[in-house]
């Protein structure tokens, strides 16, 4: 079990940094044993560890576990957060909706110490149990050893490293038993009305298969993209009939989500639909999941389709002074001056100063519309894309994303340099 874990630390991880890394601590036997072989490693790596205990308000004994973990943690020298999701729960998909608020808290407290990296313990034994919950038609991700952060924005900049992915449940059982390790056992895994338990059960019979399914590269596809300021996508029809259909597949929907800023992908079927399109002869323009797609003789470009303003309401961003705010799913904002907000140019354009406007022009003109500018308390609008503004500070999240979705990234020390590229493009 350590030397799994510590292959997969060493592969992706950087000796030395100051940055901090966070460990997902539930108190569960798979995340006991990543905490403590992440402790081990980081002793010798020079790296600081955070734990973090998501509790959810869903048991009785949440804040008694969450306790429990903080003294566990705090006893190997690892500090510790208790994070509680707060609000009123779903009656449906509560077990999906735990998942995103526990990965939302953990990617907010990460981000405010700093971290990029967060740990967690999923075994060969989830993977197992996805493959047996997707069967029964229940639909749920794989994990993936590497991953971008699956919230947004939240998890912007933020990747999960899955160490222990390669071992099996019981043999980290094994180890800690071993070791007179005990852990939190909780009951609702053991509750076969949920699909989980079910697949939990069946899992622990069957052998893994210890091939990764295969990703496909999107190195091609990305690299033949270009990226405007407006968070545009442009691409040549060609590179998408050259690649692999799985591949070309996986790109569109990743580009449809960095350009339209959301947090939800298009469905599976809806980019099928546009493939068959974009395969054909006739040029065309359509909208998919918050996107505009217009695919001319030769390329195709992807930009933000603001749509009907008037009955959807238009996106704004009222940053507060000093701290960074996400605009749209697109851009970040930081503000100097109180009273600032930030929206679409759509049906603003007239308010700009002449000299804006012709900068403008160099601009798709579909793009122009979701471009961001910034209306002050008086009224007046400025677009910092084409005149600086003291005001406030854009930094557009699109390449990055993008680079982060195609698996551009595949180590921390990737992180810096694409982010490091994106700033400068």
């Amino acid at each position: 079990m350590g030397a799994i874990a510590h292959r997969a630390l060493d592969q992706r991880l950087e000796r030395g940094s100051a940055t901090p890394i966070v460990v997902a601590f539930s108190g569960g036997g798979d995340s006991l044993a990543l905490l403590l072989e992440a402790k081990r490693w980081a002793d010798r790596a020079g790296r600081r560890l955070v734990a973090m205990t998501v509790d959810h308000g869903l048991q009785p004994a949440g804040a008694e576990w969450a306790l429990w973990c903080r003294r566990r943690a705090e006893r190997e020298g690892v500090p510790h957060q208790t994070l509680v999701w707060r609000g009123v729960k779903p009656a449906k998909g509560l077990p999906a909706a735990a998942r995103l608020a526990r990965h939302r808290l953990i990617a907010n407290a990460a981000r405010d110490l700093g971290a990029r990296i967060i740990l967690l313990g999923h075994t060969a034994d989830d993977s197992l149990e996805a493959t047996i919950m997707s069967e029964d038609a229940v639909r749920i991700s794989a994990p993936r050893p590497w991953s971008p952060s699956p919230v947004w924005p939240e998890g912007r900049g933020l990747f999960i490293l899955r160490p222990l992915l390669a071992a099996r449940r019981s043999a980290i059982r094994s180890v800690l038993e071993c070791a007179g390790q005990r852990w939190i056992d909780d009951p609702v895994n053991l509750d076969q009305r949920h699909p989980r338990a079910r697949a939990r059960l069946i899992a622990a019979g069957r052998t893994p298969d210890d091939r990764s399914p295969d990703r496909p590269d999107l190195a091609a596809l990305l690299g033949a993209s270009r990226i405007g300021p407006a968070g545009q996508i442009e691409l040549p029809v060609k590179s998408l009939s050259d690649g692999s259909r799985e591949a070309c597949r996986a790109y569109l929907g990743a580009a449809l989500l960095c350009v339209a800023g959301r947090e939800a992908p298009a469905r599976g079927s809806q980019i099928d639909r546009l493939m068959t399109r974009i395969a054909g002869p006739d040029a065309f323009a359509c909208t998919l999941a918050g996107a505009r797609v217009a695919k001319s003789a030769d390329r195709l470009t992807l930009v933000r389709e603001i749509g009907d303003t008037r009955r959807y309401g238009r996106p704004v961003a009222y940053p507060q002074l000093g701290e960074i705010a996400v605009w749209d799913g697109r851009f970040e904002v930081q503000a100097s001056e109180a009273g600032l907000a930030v929206a679409p140019l759509a049906g603003l354009a007239a308010r700009l100063s002449s000299l804006q406007r012709e900068g403008l022009r160099a601009l798709d003109p579909a793009a122009r519309l979701s471009v961001p500018v910034v209306v002050d308390a008086q009224g007046k609008v400025s677009c910092p894309l084409t005149t600086p503004d003291p005001r406030i500070t854009l930094r557009s999240l699109v390449a990055e994303r993008l680079a982060a979705a195609s698996g551009a990234v595949q180590s921390e020390a990737a992180i810096w340099r694409v982010a490091k590229s994106a700033a400068a493009s």
